[in-house]
């Protein structure tokens, strides 16, 4: 690698940052830019002086091997197994199902387009375009799903089916690579890749399960040291992927050659880090974890999307000749997707396997299918000698599928993400909820009080003159109380919606108390999981307009994982794990704090800013009474428990007490260390001295 390309890449990367910036200004999706920033630099890349501008460009292997598998585990990272599940039917139908549709509606009609166009395409051609532009890419469209409203539950399909369908699209693609190398025999060939396409689905899955499982253990073995924890995670992704591509190298079974996908498997092992291995980490490394792994993908994508224009020029088919292909087969792409979307939904919809996709969501999942980095991977593994006896063209196979492919992704990046906020207005999926509108009138009445608060204490201290203190006062009280009209006359049934408000932000408080309490060491990771698992159980009942849990002892499904060792315990006819007391007592001793915590908050509530939006007193004493209860029942468990056990509960005592004295210890010294009361000499040194 010579100094040229060095150059280019920094250089590349300062032009991504220019770009990032201009994106927040022109409010215009970041990816959408560098792709148009891209193609800028190709006439820069032929001055002279400027010409470093193209010495790096995209290969196979760095773009296999390096840039896909930190996209992927940033994507699959903060994938909630609770929310794949709830999801399954669709995400698998319109990852699986929705892809083979789209991909035989590609090939078959693409086919019989450019024949319409004079051009002789073998279907083989087409069908390999069809399996790597089929899947979909979620980094430019979730931003603006975010940004413009989109409803939750529709975020996490588009993104799930963006997941899991890069996986399924590339098994695909390995299939039709493989029948073009060594050709297509008849039914053998087919019964062949139906067998190579499942095997490396569900092989992909059991070693990522297996792949991450391992390496939360072996954070779990290194917790404390933050340098072997992070490096732990960026080994997870590259290595799963690479190792599954070597064993795929070797591994035969009964004559057959087995490939595993890479892909799935580096997905699934980044979702056991996600939401097993995470809870293995040192509180500041798990913290940190998501602002790491964000950068490595902000770096990736920038540099895939920027170089995407430079690609484009050095094909060497002429964009007068490909202008018309590329034209038409967007179009039988759009076609496709859309009956991909519809048969798929229509399926889920018609066996009521999961709550109803509506017809909005529909429109706008067949719309927002926008096209990125896996595509163009899967174009550069193409072989460029690739050729069928058939092909008489004068540019080769590579380069008309290149060309096609980002024609396609141009369309998607340039038009469909530009007009992704319109369509959502249009169809009016940013509608507000009642908690929304709520939320939303009653968040401007906080703000405005508050801001005449701040006057009172600016004219107080004599920072501003009576007179524009009157000025301003009457300006914001204004508007303070136009906002409390409009608050109250929006939502009729107030009570209510303030009542879920106020839930959610009880459970929040739980939620933020609770992992303190798991950084203290005053609970172990099985109890500490049980309860963060009812309480993301609750808020999601709540958001549904349910009720609020009413019992301590009332749990929801168990963990992924814990299910699994269950079912393999009952396999190999093991005993049931037996209960274990200390456990049983962390438990509800967290509980107990936990609800304390909420109802000191609500007593204090009052006295708090937060009044002006949770106004109702009525909806207070509710939440207040249902707190009050869990209290109650969680005291007589741990009654319980203390008769049981009286020396078990002394012990579990004096250690928390050991490790709240450790915590304040470590926090005294951090904050005199901060505060330059003492120097990086004396903080290691009393640091050691203390860990003592």
């Amino acid at each position: 690698m010579n100094l040229d390309v060095f150059l280019s890449i920094f250089t590349l990367m300062f032009i991504a940052l220019g770009v990032n910036l201009l994106a927040a200004k022109v409010r215009l999706p970041y990816t959408v830019l560098l792709v148009i920033v891209g193609s800028l630099l190709v006439p820069l890349s032929q001055v002279e002086t400027l010409s470093f501008i193209g010495s790096f460009q995209l290969t196979p292997e760095s773009l296999f091997f390096v840039f896909l598998p930190i996209l992927i585990f940033e994507s699959a990272y903060n994938m909630n197994f609770r929310d794949v599940k709830k999801n399954k039917y669709s995400m698998g139908t319109l990852a699986v199902l929705g892809l083979l549709i789209s991909v035989v509606f590609i090939g078959f009609v693409g086919q019989w387009a450019f024949q319409l166009m004079g051009l002789a395409v073998p279907l083989l051609v087409t069908l390999l375009f069809g399996a790597i532009i089929s899947s979909t890419d979620p980094v430019a469209v979730l931003s603006l799903f975010k940004e413009y409203g989109a409803p939750h539950r529709l975020t996490l399909i588009f993104e799930g089916e963006s997941l899991f369908n890069d996986a399924t699209s590339f098994a695909l693609f390995m299939v039709f690579l493989d029948i073009f190398i060594h050709g297509y025999t008849g039914y053998p060939t087919l019964i062949e890749g139906i067998f190579s396409f499942i095997s490396a689905l569900l092989g992909g899955i059991v070693f990522g399960l297996l792949m991450g499982f391992m390496f939360s253990k072996l954070i779990q073995f290194v917790k404390g040291n933050e340098h072997l924890e992070i490096t732990l995670t960026l080994l997870v992704a590259h290595f799963t992927f690479i190792l599954t591509e070597l064993i795929s190298e070797h591994l035969v079974v009964l004559g057959h050659h087995i490939h595993l996908s890479s892909i799935i498997s580096t997905l699934i092992s980044s979702m056991v880090m996600g939401n097993y291995g995470r809870f293995k980490m040192s509180h500041g490394v798990e913290e940190y974890m998501e602002k790491f792994w964000s950068y490595f993908a902000f770096v990736a994508n920038s540099l895939v999307f920027i170089l995407m224009g430079l690609m484009f020029a050095h094909l060497s088919i002429e964009l007068t000749v490909a202008i018309m292909p590329i034209l038409a087969i967007i179009l039988v792409v759009a076609v496709g997707r859309a009956l991909s979307v519809y048969a798929s939904v229509s399926i889920i919809n018609t066996f009521k396997l999961e709550e109803e996709i509506p017809k909005n969501w529909q429109q706008l999942l067949s719309w927002g299918s926008l096209r990125g980095a896996l595509a163009i991977v899967m174009v550069l593994l193409i072989p460029d000698d690739m050729t069928l006896p058939d092909w008489t063209a004068s540019y080769s196979i590579k380069d008309f599928i290149t060309a096609l492919t980002i024609g396609c992704i141009y369309f998607t990046l340039l038009i469909k993400a530009t007009t992704i906020g319109f369509i959502i207005r249009k169809l009016k999926i940013d509608a507000l909820s009642d908690q929304e509108e709520l939320g939303y009138c009653k968040s401007k009445v906080l703000v405005y009080h508050d801001i005449l608060n701040k006057l009172d204490e600016l004219v107080k201290h004599k920072q501003i003159s009576a007179d524009q203190y009157q000025d301003l006062s009457d300006y914001y009280r204004g508007l303070f109380n136009q906002q409390c009209s409009e608050s109250e006359a929006k939502i009729t049934d107030s009570e209510r919606v303030i009542e879920d408000m106020l839930s959610l932000f009880a459970l929040s408080l739980e939620k933020t108390e609770l992992k303190e309490i798991f950084r203290r060491g005053e609970i172990n990771e099985a109890g500490y999981k049980k309860i963060l698992n009812t309480l993301e159980m609750q808020i999601a009942r709540v958001k549904q307009e349910k009720q609020q849990q009413f019992a301590p002892e009332e749990y929801f499904t168990e963990p992924l994982h814990i299910r699994l060792i269950n079912m393999l315990r009952k396999l190999f006819s093991l005993p049931p794990k037996p209960v274990n007391l200390e456990e049983v007592y962390l438990y509800y001793r967290a509980q107990y704090k936990l609800i304390s915590k909420v109802i000191h908050e609500l007593t204090e509530l009052e006295n708090s800013h937060l009044i002006e939006i949770f106004s109702d007193k009525q909806a207070i004493k509710n939440i207040y009474a249902v707190y009050q209860n869990l209290l109650a029942k969680t005291e007589l468990h741990m009654k319980k428990e203390i008769i049981s056990n009286q020396a078990l509960l002394d012990h579990l005592n004096q250690q928390a007490a050991k490790n709240l004295l450790h915590d304040v210890q470590n926090d005294t010294l951090l904050e005199l260390y901060k505060n330059e009361i003492v120097t990086t000499k004396l903080y290691i040194l009393l640091k050691k001295e203390l860990q003592v």
